[in-house]
């Protein structure tokens, strides 16, 4: 197969070393009880403990880490609804440049905070894609800073791909892995790095019924996009895109769907079991696993929790 990007093993490896100093090489849970419970044998990639609480820490300090002097000196710009914006503010200040993030005007309190506690700015427009991305148009127009898109570029994708190198790098003979998918940086990533390095491993991803558009793609082989998304995942609402469709069409083998009440049930369980506090987008891949146990029985299956950023008493009320 041709590789439908520029990205290679050795630029993931590349990236691993580049933004070693800025993550967190987070921990591999496993459990009897959910073992015995899905009839697998289940490896919990815990990006929900990850520096700014998920793993778009990974790609954001990649990304920012791989900017020329000349592209920072304006600063950074991106949009996001939360987790991208943490990354991208939290990169900047460690690089000592500035960030305006654009943020829906809905975004959750907590992330919204943390993107101020970082030392960014934020700029807010209405809750849709095509707001998101004229107030980035309007901030490069009036600022000149350089936009890093949270999903559509391969220096966040080749930096997402390293959760799932650290993966296969601890635990042997993995026979599936299930990401969430919104934007795809995730997904596209993790089946690059499970495509290099052991391509007998089937990489799914997973997605909330009522934001399925990835799982629409994939059928019509064509980017369907997300135009009236609604799901308690508020980190899986976008489209794919130009760059994360051709890597997910070639390599991942499903997308797999699951309901709001499913990954709730999710949640409760991870909380019961680990004492996690996993998001709704961060718990789509383990209630995909949940849903789907007959189909992985048996199997060596990791799963990536891919968030942690949700609030303690919003967590009590879901």
């Amino acid at each position: 197969m041709n590789n439908p990007s520029p990205i290679t093993l050795s630029s993931i490896c590349e990236a691993a070393e580049r933004i070693s100093s800025y993550i967190k090489h987070t921990p591999v849970l496993q459990s009897e009880v959910i073992n015995k419970l899905t009839g697998a044998n289940v490896f919990l990639k815990c990006e929900n403990l990850q520096n700014i609480g998920a793993f778009k820490m990974r790609g954001a300090s990649n990304a920012v880490l791989s900017l020329s002097e000349e592209e920072c000196k304006r600063g950074i710009t991106t949009h996001s609804s939360g987790n991208h914006a943490q990354a991208i503010a939290l990169a900047a200040r460690n690089r000592g440049i500035k960030a305006i993030i654009v943020m829906p005007e809905n975004a959750p309190a907590i992330k919204t905070n943390a993107v101020v506690s970082y030392g960014a700015e934020i700029v807010f427009c209405k809750p849709t894609l095509a707001a998101r991305e004229a107030a980035v148009d309007k901030v490069v127009a009036e600022t000149g800073a350089f936009v890093i898109h949270p999903y559509n570029n391969y220096k966040v994708i080749e930096g997402q791909a390293t959760a799932c190198l650290e993966l296969m790098e601890e635990i042997e003979g993995l026979d599936i892995i299930i990401t969430p998918v919104g934007g795809g940086g995730l997904l596209s990533g993790t089946s690059l790095s499970a495509h290099f390095l052991h391509p007998e491993i089937q990489v799914f991803g997973a997605e909330p019924e009522g934001a399925d558009d990835a799982f629409r793609s994939l059928q019509e082989g064509r980017i369907v996009p997300s135009l009236n998304p609604k799901t308690i995942a508020d980190g899986l609402l976008t489209s794919l895109g130009d760059k994360t469709f051709p890597i997910i069409r070639q390599y991942v083998k499903g997308i797999l769907l699951v309901s709001d009440e499913e990954i709730v049930k999710a949640m409760k369980l991870l909380h019961k079991e680990y004492g996690l506090f996993v998001e709704p987008s961060g718990t789509v891949a383990f209630a995909a696993l949940l849903k789907n146990k007959e189909r992985f029985q048996g199997k060596k299956v990791g799963i990536i929790l891919s968030g942690g950023n949700i609030d303690k008493e919003a967590f009590q009320n879901i």
